[in-house]
């Protein structure tokens, strides 16, 4: 059985979906420097995600924490998605809904950022942690898809990835994380 065919219609796909990326640049470009800001002002960036989201999320930490393309300090970025003993124990004691928003209860502070990563943009325990971050003042992004759903409403910022297909979402979504990061270590 032959692929070709196949390949060339999802790579097709993959670069109609980047090339309509272009007028989130201003938007990803104010965000890069809320983040600069927030650790500047001893902040910390806190990221979570479900499934391939909260792949993402750890993805994104360890870029801050560790180094995307230069050598530098290490900058505090925490990924919610980690810890299975938090997150067992608040999914059983409060319920999944909460498994992020308890985590931000506990660690956000008004200086810090937090990013909410869900394809659909309507992830229950997501928003109900974006509300809480909200709450506490601290800045809110999302990296969502589709028409960003719920977390329009929430964030400071949403940044919708234009598709409804969550493998396109996806792959925008690193593409924007990798950018991040960048402007971040400038």
């Amino acid at each position: 059985m032959d692929y070709v065919d196949y390949l060339k219609n999802e790579h097709a796909a993959h670069m109609a979906m980047f090339n309509a990326l272009e007028p989130l640049f201003p938007m990803i470009s104010a965000v890069g420097i809320k983040m600069q800001e927030c650790i500047k002002n001893g902040g910390k960036i806190l990221i979570m995600g479900n499934g391939g989201s909260a792949a993402d999320s750890q993805h994104i930490a360890a870029e801050i924490v560790g180094r995307f393309k230069k050598e530098r300090k290490g900058m505090p970025a925490i990924a919610l998605t980690t810890d299975t003993s938090i997150i067992t124990s608040v999914g059983n004691d409060y319920g999944y809904d909460y498994i992020f928003a308890r985590q931000i209860e506990a660690l956000c502070r008004p200086e810090d950022l937090v990013i909410g990563i869900t394809t659909s943009g309507n992830s229950a325990n997501v928003v109900s942690a974006m509300q809480a971050a909200r709450e506490i003042g601290a800045t809110t992004i999302g990296l969502t898809g589709g028409s960003g759903g719920k977390l329009n409403g929430i964030c400071d910022f949403n940044l919708v990835m234009p598709s409804s297909v969550t493998a396109r979402i996806q792959e925008a979504h690193i593409f924007v994380g990798h950018s991040l990061c960048e402007i971040l270590e400038s």
